[in-house]
């Protein structure tokens, strides 16, 4: 009868680690028991001395001696009851490979953990982790699936799961730190945080979802817009291509006609000269026959033949064309060589202009313009004159316009003008009523005193205040400030100076404008 209660207990006498009737068993501090060999070698291959059961650390690694009592109750246990087969070995496809977790308590080579208990903290095999589906004293922890990384899942200090977050701090805390370290900090439990950052990650998501539409959207345009300037350099390449060989044609037609021309120039004045000079050779043998005559005439000693030839022999042959025919030697034109220096001076500028690319929109090819080359003397810019009239309606009342409203004048009395809203109340300004638009305008200002400002606004620029309504006092316009001493340039309230030389009670000043501004 004394054995009777031994009976159905072998579960209560197993060894947690070989999962077999402990042989040699042991107690430990914590009161779990294990078998002698499976403890010594699961502590030999730790760093830090733990049960393997509960996972309580010991400071000292305890001195192992054998459980007599527990020993002699494990005989009389295998006496009396069939001793329990030993667990299947699992097959060689549950060994851990290199991206799978390990179990914890497996001995030599390990088997794959299949879950990890974040109550022991460990990872268990199949055959491991029966005890936590059959003991009482396991059914109570808590299973995820296989983690390497568990030790992120425990305190630090206290190694306790880690399962409040502290708001106050942002950080996952256990509850040993609740109580020792964040007294008054505002906690909730990990789902309620998750909950909250699920809903900021999904926001995040959206936007990084929206920035990704959009880019792609750039992207795709960029690309289409990349596609259509190819085509237009294409195109713009083929017809300057077009052009210059017209062009060209056009030189070398101009030269070979020229060429001809002076070549039949040259014919038909090859063609007199040589009528000309076959004239003279006549002429002169001629000539050379009188002479020999008259000289025969004059040395006869019969003197009825004298006088009965000389009358018919004295007499000299008229003169010829052939006197009064001169040879053209020179074909230089100055004209054609003034004209040919002035297109020479035109092919150069072409070929100083400068690339200007403009996009309308996203839908329409890129528009290339060339632009000329920088205005380089005062007769350069006066390409680009405009005409302008000073707008009485945004004069202050301090200034008086005259000479149709082309001068403007300074005086101590106030000009009694109608009320508007375009008129500047504390400045002594007036703007122009012309609109400068295109890529370049240029006018010049006369002045005398002691410093004028001339420069350019846009229309929105204020009219009614103090400091910000001044001309390059505000980022709607710009100025050029001209004294006895410097220039200074002026925009959004800061000064440039420029190093330029300064005229006396008078100042010329010319502004060539890049953009399209409004005065």
């Amino acid at each position: 009868m004394a054995e009777a209660p031994l009976y159905g207990l072998q579960d209560e006498f197993t060894c947690s680690v070989c999962l077999d009737i402990l042989t040699d068993p042991i107690t430990i501090p914590c009161g779990h028991n294990f078998c002698l060999k499976c403890l010594t070698n699961y502590w030999d291959q730790s760093q830090v001395c733990s049960c393997p059961q509960c996972r309580e650390n010991f400071t000292t690694r305890p001195a192992l001696r054998r459980n007599n009592l527990l020993n002699e109750v494990i005989k009389k246990l295998k006496k009396t009851t069939i001793s329990p087969p030993l667990p299947p070995t699992p097959p060689s496809l549950n060994y851990a490979g290199p991206g799978d977790v390990e179990c914890d308590f497996c001995t030599g080579k390990k088997f794959r953990a299949v879950k990890s208990c974040l109550t022991c903290p460990a990872s268990y095999c199949q055959t491991h982790l029966q005890p936590h589906y059959e003991g009482d004293a396991w059914k109570g922890h808590k299973l995820v699936d296989p983690d390497r990384n568990l030790k992120d899942k425990f305190c630090e200090k206290h190694q306790k799961s880690l399962e409040i977050f502290c708001k106050t701090d942002d950080s996952c805390i256990c509850m040993m730190c609740v109580v020792t370290g964040h007294n008054g900090h505002k906690m909730v439990e990990l789902e309620t945080e998750r909950e909250e950052k699920q809903k900021q990650l999904g926001a995040t998501l959206s936007d990084i979802k929206r920035g990704l539409e959009e880019r792609e959207k750039t992207l795709k345009e960029t690309r289409r817009a990349m596609g259509k300037m190819k085509i237009s350099v294409v195109r713009e390449v083929e017809e300057n291509e077009k052009s210059f060989t017209a062009l060209i044609r056009c030189i070398e037609e101009a030269h070979r006609k020229l060429t001809e021309r002076i070549r039949e120039q040259e014919k038909r004045e090859m063609e007199k000269a040589e009528g000309v000079m076959e004239l003279l050779e006549k002429e002169i043998e001629e000539l050379k026959r009188r002479e020999a005559e008259l000289k025969e005439l004059s040395e006869t000693k019969d003197h009825l033949h004298f006088l009965q030839t000389f009358s018919s022999r004295c007499v000299l042959p008229t003169d010829g064309d052939s006197l009064s025919f001169t040879v053209t030697a020179d074909f230089s034109s100055e004209d054609l060589r003034k004209e040919l220096s002035g297109l020479t001076k035109s092919l150069k500028k072409i070929s100083q202009w400068v690339i200007m690319t403009r996009t309308p929109s996203a839908h329409e090819a890129p528009v290339f313009a060339l632009q000329p080359p920088e205005p380089q003397s005062r007769d350069d810019f006066l390409k680009y004159f405009c005409p302008l009239t000073l707008d009485i309606n945004t004069a202050n009342r301090y200034l008086r316009l005259s000479e149709g409203n082309k001068k403007v004048a300074w005086e101590w009395t106030k000009t009694e003008y109608p009320d508007h809203p375009d008129r500047f109340d504390s400045w002594s300004q007036v703007l122009c009523r012309e609109a400068l638009t295109g890529t370049r305008c240029y006018w010049e200002v006369e002045c005398s005193g002691d410093f004028m400002r001339i420069g350019v606004a846009y229309k929105g620029m204020s009219r009614k205040g103090g400091l910000e309504c001044g001309l390059g006092n505000n980022d709607k316009s710009w100025c050029l400030q001209c004294s006895h001493s410097q220039y200074s340039l002026y925009h959004n309230n800061r000064e440039t100076v420029i190093s330029a030389p300064t005229a006396q009670n008078r100042c010329v000043s010319g502004l060539a404008c890049w953009l399209s501004v409004i005065l």
